[in-house]
């Protein structure tokens, strides 16, 4: 089809509305047809999808969903939270994985927020030392709650464990088997509906990232297409509250879901000085990522070349 419409065609990965939201209007609003390009998105479970995501869960992160089919050619382009992004580029060549380079920062500003239960003695962030918060390893919840307890618990006092999926860790509290867990929409206003306390919030920036078959003028064509899609969102939220009440399968009604959380920017170049602090801050934990990478062996800027 792509070939006989003169369209480019363009395979991507796509997960939960509130990482991906600017790429599904983009895609369903024709905003990418109108750059000249037929964009194929695969749909990969995420933590947040009902029913759950074996594969989001796995310990190797080159087993989980969003990145298997980059790594097998499936798609040719992904995003993840920032963090997550740089990790993967950092360690795909040591792991023998597919390569690919950071593209873009942007377009989703996914908020993330820390969790108690309803009944909870916690009010506070200085009340989560030495105690396990909820979160999928690697992942945005796992960096979003050590960057957001970092500013009132000493790091050592830090402490995290693989929760599941979002059902399961809100489940998790409610039983009092975990003190918190770290969820994004639209589970934080499915827990703030079951009367969960909310301790601490904070918007958790998404990165982009790509194989060598997808060149500059390409991808800058879908960062045109998202960027409009970013201001379409942001200018009238709540006009996109289907695509989180259809995540939960009717678990939440249109009236509950607080959009007003969803926040989204037009993709721009990851500088030098963005990878630094970025990759800088992972090294400051142990494990988290590997040592020795640069600046330019992770990104490329070519769509804006």
């Amino acid at each position: 089809m792509a070939a006989e419409t003169g369209l480019k065609k363009v395979r991507i990965a796509a997960m939960n509305p509130v990482h991906d939201l600017a790429v599904l209007v983009a895609h369903d609003e024709g905003l990418f047809l109108k750059e000249g390009l037929d964009v194929e998105i695969l749909k990969t479970p995420g933590t947040g999808t009902l029913g759950g995501d074996t594969q989001g869960l796995q310990k190797d992160v080159f087993d989980r969903a969003m990145w298997s089919p980059f790594n097998s050619g499936e798609v040719d382009q992904y995003r993840m939270c920032e963090w997550g992004v740089v990790k993967r580029t950092v360690e795909a060549v040591s792991s023998n994985q597919r390569p690919g380079k950071i593209v873009a920062l942007g377009a989703a500003m996914s908020k993330m927020a820390i969790v108690t239960g309803p009944n909870s003695n916690i009010y506070e962030p200085e009340q989560l030392k030495n105690t396990p918060v909820a979160v999928s390893t690697f992942n945005g919840s796992h960096f979003t709650t050590l960057k957001m307890l970092e500013g009132f618990i000493r790091k050592d006092e830090i402490q995290t464990t693989s929760g599941g999926t979002m059902l399961e860790r809100l489940e998790a509290i409610k039983k009092g088997e975990v003190a918190a867990g770290n969820f994004y929409e639209p589970w934080i206003s499915m827990a703030q509906k079951q009367g969960f306390r909310v301790i601490m919030e904070s918007h958790s920036t998404r990165s982009e990232a790509a194989g060598e078959q997808l060149d500059g003028p390409t991808l800058a064509a879908m960062f045109r297409a998202e960027a409009v899609a970013a201001g379409m969102i942001n200018a009238d939220t709540k006009s996109y509250t289907h695509y989180f009440v259809d995540e939960v399968r009717g678990l939440l009604e249109p009236d509950d879901f607080q959009h007003w959380r969803l926040l989204y920017a037009p993709p721009v170049p990851y500088t030098r000085e963005r990878f630094e602090d970025t990759y800088n801050w992972m090294l400051g934990y142990p494990g988290i990522v590997e040592p020795g990478s640069t600046y330019e062996q992770v990104v490329d800027n070519r769509a804006w070349e």
